[in-house]
């Protein structure tokens, strides 16, 4: 998947489409960012919206007066993408050196190893 990068205020929209199921009004984006201390313009909000919309983020749909932005790329899809993105840049493509920097970093606890070679051993299934 050749996923084009955001910025994190882009991200950030983003993750209140996602954690709202996937559709969200304008409006509920935006008491969103005020819940979270966010007060930001409405320019830079609808500038961000049109940007995730121009790179295939997100899709609007008209609704009476009022926008809805739909996720075009889940977050599953999104976090594979960037995943690989920082595996071929800073490991050489090397999945293993990551997991071996995670490790060395204590970032993977031992229960989360364990947790993770269940996963590995049901074929990528539930741990």
């Amino acid at each position: 998947m050749n996923t084009p990068q955001i910025s994190d205020s882009e991200l950030e929209l983003m993750k209140i489409v996602w954690s709202a199921g996937g559709t969200a009004l304008y409006a509920q984006i935006m008491e969103a960012l005020a819940e979270a201390g966010r007060n930001w313009q409405k320019n830079t909000v609808i500038t961000l919206l049109s940007r995730l919309t121009d790179k295939g983020f997100l899709t609007v749909r008209k609704l009476g007066r009022r926008n809805e932005y739909a996720a075009a790329v889940s977050e599953a899809e999104y976090q594979a993408a960037q995943t690989q993105v920082l595996v071929n840049k800073l490991y050489a493509g090397s999945a293993k050196g990551l997991v071996a920097a995670l490790i060395q970093q204590e970032a993977i606890s031992p229960g989360d190893y364990e947790e993770l070679k269940r996963f590995w051993e049901n074929g990528g299934g539930e741990a």
